[in-house]
């Protein structure tokens, strides 16, 4: 039995038993920020997965995202769009969710979170220029599928 993670303790539902968030902070102007979209922070691993897990994953903004042209998806280092499909980043606007290619208000169906099986680590890519603003929170709720299956950040 995995032990619950994340600060907020397990998450109480039959699919889901475990939960994490994530916060990243984007100052794309700094040398391999995780902003920098030319620099070694981009991409930047937001969950390290180890096994295979199911997983649900969504994006809350905390403080409005600010790169002219930028875009920001998140996958794995095959499917980089895999569990957020690309956006630009400034449709994201603070108290926004994202969880798809169009970032919506501040109320959401929980059925819109894609079930997804994941076995590699958790990846967010900063495409086409930088972001050089803003702030992100990522919750990503989770349950093993294999023996071995967990999540950290």
């Amino acid at each position: 039995m995995n032990t619950p993670q994340g600060s907020n303790g397990p998450i109480l539902d039959t699919d889901y038993g475990q939960r994490l968030d994530k916060v990243m902070t984007f100052a794309g102007a700094t040398a391999n920020d995780p902003g920098d979209y030319d620099g070694t922070g981009n991409p930047a691993t937001l969950f390290k997965v180890s096994g295979t897990v199911r997983m649900r994953i969504l994006a809350v903004c905390n403080t409005t995202l600010v790169g002219s042209s930028a875009t920001l998806e998140v996958g794995t280092t095959v499917t980089t769009a895999g569990l957020i499909a690309q956006t630009t980043a400034e449709a994201i606007d603070v108290n926004e969710i994202w969880h798809d290619a169009a970032p919506d208000a501040s109320v959401e169906l929980t059925s819109v979170l894609a079930n997804n099986i994941v076995s590699s680590d958790v990846i967010q890519t900063v495409a086409t220029a930088n972001i050089t603003a803003g702030k992100i929170t990522y919750t990503c709720i989770w349950f093993p599928l294999s023996e071995n299956g967990q999540v950290t950040v």
